[in-house]
């Protein structure tokens, strides 16, 4: 076994290895990890974000969650778009300083982050109508649940509350979005209860 150049190279070597075929996440970093030690006699610290990276560059294919395929004949160059300084600028303006979700600025010391509403790995372009200023809470809740997980979440808190407090307006307006999600089969797995 030679020593191989990067972890992202052993990663490829992997699924080169395994083509066509969809891995689960925990077989990938069982086999990297272990194959990593063994040839560097050092631990691979974030196969995950290397994995990730791989998709993202378009080398691996993302079938879903913790899912992916190497595919020798679809290898796709992608150039991810991030914003610049002044697009930047121009959304947290735009968006008052404040995260769009729950309305918190640098005055609460909460951090601020400039989000791409599409993801920029799911072709979101670095243009200033697919950006949001989001803290940083809600755009790592964002990035493990997605924006309409988010969303739908956040309208059954809103539910829930306005219902404990006998807030019927806001409950009934809570009551027809949630109903849009149901009606659209959107994030079914996400129970709302009323």
């Amino acid at each position: 076994m030679k020593k191989p150049k990067t972890q992202s190279d052993l990663i490829m070597e992997f699924f080169k290895n395994n083509p066509n075929r969809d891995i689960k996440h925990p077989e990938i970093v069982d086999w990297v990890t272990n194959q990593w030690k063994i040839r560097t006699n050092q631990v691979f610290r974030d196969p995950d974000r290397s994995i990730r990276k791989l998709a993202q560059s378009g080398k691996l294919i993302k079938i879903g969650k913790g899912i992916y395929r190497y595919d020798p004949d679809f290898i796709e160059k992608r150039e991810l778009e991030d914003f610049t300084a002044s697009q930047k600028k121009l959304i947290l303006k735009r968006d008052n300083y404040k995260c769009v979700i729950c309305g918190k600025g640098r005055e609460e010391g909460v951090e601020l982050h400039i989000d791409h509403i599409k993801a920029k790995d799911l072709g979101g372009k670095a243009i200033l109508v697919n950006g949001q200023t989001l803290c940083a809470q809600h755009n790592f809740i964002k990035k493990n649940y997605r924006q309409t997980e988010t969303g739908k979440k956040m309208f059954i808190r809103l539910y829930e509350l306005s219902k404990s407090i006998g807030d019927s307006k806001i409950q009934k307006f809570c009551t027809e979005i949630l109903e849009v999600f149901e009606k659209n089969n959107i994030n079914g797995h996400i129970e709302w209860k009323r």
